[in-house]
């Protein structure tokens, strides 16, 4: 594959893209240090904003999630949020409730402000405001994210939630709203899941020798990889890959991406083929 990038509008190249409809989950990974308590990849974010105001300017539509990264596992783990209701320390899992909530508004912020960067506008939906229970058949109105006007992005993350028996309290990821809004929400063209250490899914962990992309998967091929329940307290990759294959029963184009080369969405759209893993 010829890996130069053409970041140049997508009328230069000869093609249209006024009928896409792309939602992006910026991983937890991507845009923060996953291993310290609230610390932003700026220009992360800032590469992928940049990466969507050139769709924006080519008349796509683009809803974006993001996960917690630091600013929600580390409080979350400390505190057994993603368990619910534990008597011991119920008092202080609470207030990690409300803390972790208002970490993910100033992650959230960060994310808006990198739009702003690019004259966009984001709308920010955080899902304990409008969500309750976990899993993709959590329960919320998904039609709140639907695209009206390519001009505005519509945004949400993953969140601590309000869960209607006596967990009191859960995790709702980023990767399980990604489901709902590709099953929900007509005519979405791409889903991309921009990674923050890897080019997409790999035959073994990132740091082990002998390591290769896996250019193609579905469900049916096993996957080997790292979960560090130390920060991570949804599913880490395996989660990413099973919703990914969810997705991809009603989407065509479902694809894992390295987020800190966030042009080769660019690629992605104009040739329909790109570095990183194609879910099918």
């Amino acid at each position: 594959m010829n890996t130069a990038i053409c970041v140049t509008p997508f009328e230069d190249m000869g093609m249209t893209v006024s009928k896409n409809k792309i939602v992006i989950k910026l991983g937890g990974g991507l845009i923060t240090d996953k291993s310290q308590y609230k610390v932003v990849h700026e220009d992360r974010i800032d590469l992928v904003c940049g990466v969507i105001s050139k769709l924006i300017e080519s008349n796509a539509k683009v809803i974006l999630v993001h996960g917690a990264g630091s600013f929600g596992h580390l409080e979350a783990k400390k505190w057994n949020l993603a368990t619910g209701y534990d008597e011991e320390i119920i008092e202080q899992q609470r207030l990690a409730v409300k803390n972790v909530r208002n970490d993910m508004i100033e992650l959230n912020n960060h994310v808006l402000n990198g739009l702003k960067k690019f004259n966009l506008s984001g709308i920010s939906h955080p899902p304990s405001e409008w969500a309750n229970d976990l899993g993709p058949k959590f329960k919320g109105d998904i039609s709140i994210l639907e695209i009206e006007n390519k001009d505005i992005i519509q945004v949400t993350f993953g969140d601590v939630v309000d869960v209607l028996d006596k967990r009191e309290f859960g995790i709702l990821s980023g990767d399980d709203l990604m489901v709902r809004i590709c099953k929900e929400i007509p005519g979405i063209s791409h889903c991309i899941f921009l990674l923050g250490d890897t080019e997409g899914l790999l035959t073994k962990p990132p740091n082990e020798k002998g390591s290769e992309l896996i250019p193609l998967w579905s469900k049916e091929q096993e996957i080997t990889g790292i979960h560090d329940s130390n920060q991570d307290v949804t599913g880490g990759i395996f989660l990413k890959a099973q919703s990914a294959s969810e997705i991809s029963q009603n989407v065509d184009n479902v694809w894992l991406i390295d987020g800190r080369k966030p042009e080769r969405i660019l690629e992605l759209v104009e040739t329909g083929n790109t570095i990183g893993t194609k879910v099918i």
